[in-house]
């Protein structure tokens, strides 16, 4: 996984944000296979919840990649999981 947050990037947008851990892995993987770079967010959340699964966790994409992003969530049949696309470009 690579770290937006040490490349002096600021322009992440949310993609998805799910409590779903099989989701949140098959995002990972297939931000991964098509070279999308991104950043997992609270996925240490589970320490602070009790192991319970409430609070989601997140993956975050810089705003040159979003739209490739989401066209790929959406050919893998997750556009119904995806955040709401950001307005500002």
């Amino acid at each position: 996984m690579q770290c937006l947050f040490m490349e002096g990037k600021s322009r992440l947008k949310e993609l998805i944000k799910t409590n779903n851990a099989v989701t949140l892995s098959y995002v990972e993987a297939l931000l991964r296979d098509s070279n999308i770079p991104f950043q997992a967010l609270d996925l240490n959340m589970s320490t602070l919840e009790g192991s319970l699964g409430i609070l989601p966790r997140r993956i975050l994409v810089d705003e040159d990649h979003e739209m490739r992003a989401r066209q790929l969530m959406k050919d893998a049949g997750l556009d119904h999981e995806t955040s709401p696309a950001s307005k500002s470009r």
